[in-house]
């Protein structure tokens, strides 16, 4: 299948620059993929959209302040992105013009660290990452202090001190992400309270969002694209409710793509795994999905493997008109955006 089929039309002023002004404020489309009706409505009425007795799974994963600025000699500055840390203070991470630097380049970065070139990540022809060993090593403190928030490209500013707690999930507990789980970043305390007062249960997952996640797809055909490899783990409580849920034949909501990946990735023979595992799982339409009957989402860039994934669970055509309708309505997309729920 053409990636251009994933090809929609939108306004850069639709593209979400700052939250909203409250977590629970965004706009919600309501999109029912048997039959196609459309509805809208609010993120502060999304308990009335979710029927009592529904599983919804939610991803903890809590964001590291994982972009850096490195400066070479002679002034010239290059941003890092850290995905994942490696061994010897080594860390996987994606690079601005890096395709102009050879191994034993060397960034100077605050604190006295300074952070030296080795050689390409694995899969580099495919991911474009790099490998990087840090001199002394870092670790969450040191990037807390100096890192920034890794806001994606798409968001033309620079962090600000409250993107700190906007772009993390009111529940993240396990770091590890180089960017948010951004469905869940419309839920608050209180809203999950509410959920659970209507007879919705809640179980967490953990994926770490890494390249798997944002990178575009650069191929002609979808088919071609390849997904870099992201951690997640599963909760021995996650799997027994998942577990229940399937059998009983219930609602189980997945909030966000990430927790979709994660729980078609654990489930086996006997039900849903639990423990660590890594994934490349790639969802494409013609799946047949095992686990997930209701999904809460943002809206996804285009040609991107997001929107490929959310066109597999309600239907490309249908998705691409729902999304048409969307930006007639003007929602505003991406990771700072509205939402939709599609059951």
């Amino acid at each position: 299948m053409k990636t251009s089929r994933f090809s929609f039309d939108l306004p850069d002023d639709l593209i979400a620059q700052t939250p909203s002004a409250e977590r629970d404020a965004a706009r919600l489309l309501v999109l029912n993929r048997n039959s196609g009706e459309i509805s809208h409505s609010s993120i502060r009425e999304l308990p009335r959209w979710i029927e009592p007795g529904t599983l919804a799974v939610l991803n903890d994963a809590r964001v590291r302040k994982a972009r850096l600025f490195g400066t070479r000699p002679g002034g010239a500055i290059t941003e890092i992105v850290l995905l994942e840390e490696k061994e010897g203070g080594r860390w996987e991470a994606i690079m601005g013009r890096a395709g102009r630097l050879k191994p034993g380049a060397v960034f100077d970065l605050p604190g006295g660290i300074t952070a030296t070139l080795e050689a390409p990540g694995p899969g580099s022809s495919e991911s474009g990452t790099h490998i990087l060993r840090f001199e002394p090593s870092i670790g969450e403190a040191w990037l807390e202090r100096h890192g920034h928030v890794p806001l994606p490209p798409y968001i033309k500013r620079p962090d600000v001190p409250s993107d700190a707690e906007r772009y993390q999930t009111v529940y993240a507990r396990a770091i590890g992400s180089a960017a948010a789980p951004t469905a869940g970043l419309h839920f608050t305390r209180a809203l999950l309270g509410e959920l659970r007062a209507r007879g919705v249960d809640l179980a967490w997952v953990t994926l770490h969002v890494g390249l798997g996640t944002f990178k575009p797809i650069r191929t002609e055909n979808i088919e071609d694209h390849r997904i870099h490899e992201e951690a997640f783990s599963v909760p021995a409580g996650t799997k027994a409710l998942v577990d229940s849920a399937v059998h009983d034949g219930r609602p189980l909501l997945a909030v966000g793509t990430t927790v979709v990946r994660t729980l078609e990735s654990a489930w086996g023979p006997g039900g849903l795994q639990a423990g660590e595992g890594r994934t490349s799982i790639y969802i494409t339409p013609g799946y047949s999905f095992r686990v997930v009957n209701r999904l809460f989402t943002n809206f996804h860039t285009p040609e991107s493997s997001l929107l490929v994934l959310v066109s597999a669970f309600a239907g490309t055509e249908r998705i691409l008109r729902t999304y048409a309708d969307a930006v007639q309505r003007r929602y505003r997309f991406f990771s700072y955006g509205d939402a939709m729920l599609i059951v």
